[in-house]
């Protein structure tokens, strides 16, 4: 249609805090049909901090999806290292502050843990995988990236299974289950594929947010919600840190073993000092630590 121009701007704010990304970005991503769309789009965003990037809109497209990707490939590198550091002896602790300090490279994102969730890394990773297979092109490299994120959850149970010899009859606490703290969100959160597999195993699942209000559907239907830690992790044969909540670094872990049925707990995040929680009698694993 004449005088009609069509803009990509894509956002880039992190869950949690959209109002000072969006004042104060990185970058402003404008793509545009014609200069004098894009140059309306950039006089939108006077007064925003941010240097303007204006390029075509297939490129403003795949720049969203490029960027999100990558840092779930950052994660997912991180604990595939982490996999490595445990067959090794090794702490996947000390060499991500070894690695981060590469001024290359940089610390963010490289946080071992049980894997990544929300609404956009799974979303961008996905589309952007099929976009590429739409054209006969196959994203090895992406491709993994997914595959280890979904090893991450599978292993979390494995490890869990193997300490307690059958999850056939056992109760398990979910400790945490937004896709990441800060947030209610429980958009392809890791609690869910969890919970899901656990009760698979005949095992009843125990759950405790402070802000998620998971929907009376599968498989949140099938636990048990709980207004506490403590209660939570009450007559639990095993309970596993899923979100990185500060609120779990002052649980009195001491009473909370007590109350166990068994003193195992999987620290999916990597949040509590390892020989603490052992000291207080835990049977203690968490992701790429010895």
């Amino acid at each position: 249609m004449a005088g009609v121009g069509y803009a990509s701007n894509p956002e880039f704010t992190a869950e949690g805090r959209p109002v000072s990304d969006f004042l104060s970005p990185d970058r402003v991503v404008i793509g545009a049909s014609d200069p004098e769309t894009a140059r309306l789009v950039e006089e939108l965003h006077q007064g925003v901090d941010g240097e303007v990037v204006v390029m075509d809109i297939p490129s403003a497209e795949m720049a969203k999806m490029a960027s999100n990707a990558l840092l779930a490939t950052k994660i997912s590198f991180i604990n595939e290292i982490a996999s490595i550091c445990e067959a090794t002896g090794a702490d996947v602790g000390n060499v991500a502050r070894a690695v981060g300090l590469d001024h290359r490279l940089g610390p963010h994102f490289l946080q071992a843990g049980i894997g990544w969730g929300g609404s956009c890394f799974p979303k961008d990773s996905e589309a952007l995988k099929q976009l590429a297979s739409n054209t006969g092109y196959h994203p090895q490299l992406l491709s993994a990236v997914i595959e280890v994120n979904n090893l991450q959850k599978r292993r979390a149970i494995s490890k869990v299974k193997d300490l307690l010899g059958t999850l056939e009859g056992a109760t398990v606490a979910l400790l945490g289950l937004t896709f990441k703290p800060g947030t209610d969100d429980m958009r392809e959160a890791t609690s869910a594929v969890l919970a899901a597999r656990l009760l698979a195993e005949s095992a009843a699942v125990r759950c405790w947010d402070p802000l998620a209000r998971p929907e009376a559907v599968e498989p949140w239907a099938s636990t048990t919600r709980c207004e506490s830690v403590l209660e939570t992790v009450t007559g639990a044969d095993a309970a596993i840190l899923v979100t990185e909540w500060p609120q779990l670094r002052e649980v009195p872990w001491e009473e909370a073993r007590g109350l166990m049925r068994r003193p195992v707990l999987y620290d999916g995040r990597n949040l509590l000092e390892p020989a603490t929680m052992r000291d207080l009698g835990f049977r203690y694993l968490s992701v790429g630590r010895p």
